[in-house]
């Protein structure tokens, strides 16, 4: 190791036996970086969660930097970044800072970054307008459209309680935004150092999601568009409540099929930097399809969105994911309505059952 940057060890690549290949086997720790493509550093920043880290990216910007993704506003990022700017990043100043999303962990310190350095900040319009929407809502007390929405899937009183409890907490690990910011758009190319990156859309994990890929060797930034071992959450939310986000999903990850080639290098937002891009993407899109013939099944009585949990996730579902959970079930009922294989109806109580329709049932 030399300044805090990690060379890979190019005789080792471990194959996941599902067509995935994992050319760098050392994470980088504190304070570390790993060297995955030419100008281009890894870095692994803490979530205090299930989900414990989130990756980080610095790109080779002429004197300086150009980071993309932030981590949480959190002591332990802020240290964490603290150590990698004065050691692999050598000091060097950051030129400008890249949101893939507008989901905490990836923006949470990007105001705190932006202002220290006097740098913009590149966002796709929907991911800052969105996430300027929800830092807003912070302090605020919970609308009753929420706790309709939430009521209506299946929630109890009690949970319903901790909704309203709870709600504002987004703005809580996320710095202020700046109030100006740079638009990234599908099919624009930013001309970071050397390379030339090409902005690509993907939307259903969120609005308008930018993976950034550098075609002259491959290389994709793919945020949480795609993971290599876990499946972005899908969800609807109470502010649109009739969305079709994994309609959304499906639609994007069969177009990037025809965008990226096999030999792309992924640098994902979670897990470790793989080959094997369209392998990963035919199986994302083969789990939700499975979910959607298992949640069919589980249609064939009346549902709330909280009783269809076991036909799409493979563990117990406690308060602590209740909101996630729903959220994605939702959304899996959403697409079958929009194409026609289920309905819903609201009792007297303001409860929604789903079921299969006519058409599906034979």
């Amino acid at each position: 190791m030399a300044d805090g940057v990690v060379l890979p060890d190019e005789a080792t690549a471990p194959v996941d036996g599902r067509g995935l290949t994992y050319p760098f086997p050392h994470r980088p720790g504190s304070g570390e970086a790993v060297e995955v493509a030419p100008g281009v550093l890894w870095l692994r920043l803490p979530l205090p969660m299930a989900l414990n880290h989130i990756n980080v990216y610095a790109l080779e910007d002429g004197d300086g930097w150009t980071l993309v993704d932030t981590g949480l506003n959190t002591s332990a990022s802020i240290a964490a970044w603290e150590a990698a700017l004065a050691g692999p990043l050598g000091g060097r100043p950051v030129k400008r800072v890249i949101c893939t999303h507008m989901h905490p962990d990836h923006i949470g310190l990007a105001g705190w970054l932006c202002e220290r350095f006097q740098v913009p900040l590149l966002m796709t319009r929907l991911e800052y307008v969105m996430a300027r929407m929800l830092i807003a809502d912070t302090g605020q007390p919970a609308p009753e459209d929420g706790a309709v929405f939430y009521h209506a899937a299946g929630w109890s009183a009690a949970q319903v309680a901790g909704y309203r409890k709870h709600f504002g907490g987004f703005g809580k690990v996320v710095r202020p935004l700046p109030t100006v910011f740079t638009r990234m758009s599908e099919g624009e190319v930013l001309t970071i150092g050397d390379g030339a990156w090409r902005v690509v859309i993907g939307e259903g994990h969120s609005p308008e999601h930018a993976c950034l890929w550098r075609q002259s060797d491959d290389v994709v930034l793919g945020g949480d568009q795609i993971l290599p071992r876990i499946s972005s959450i899908v969800a609807i939310w109470p502010t649109e409540p009739a969305a079709d986000p994994l309609g959304d999903w499906l639609v994007s990850l069969k177009r990037m099929k025809t965008v990226f080639p096999e030999t792309t290098l992924v640098l994902p937002s979670h897990g470790e930097p793989f080959y094997g891009v369209q392998a990963r993407l035919d199986a994302l899109i083969r789990g939700h399809e499975t979910g959607l013939k298992r949640l069919e099944r589980t249609l064939a009585k009346p549902c709330r969105a909280v009783d269809v949990f076991g036909a799409l996730f493979a563990r117990a579902i406690g308060d602590e994911l209740l909101g996630m959970a729903t959220g994605e079930s939702l959304a899996h009922l959403n697409y079958l309505a929009r194409n026609g294989r289920a309905q819903v109806a609201r009792d007297a109580d303001g409860v929604d059952w789903w079921t299969l329709t006519s058409s599906s049932e034979t």
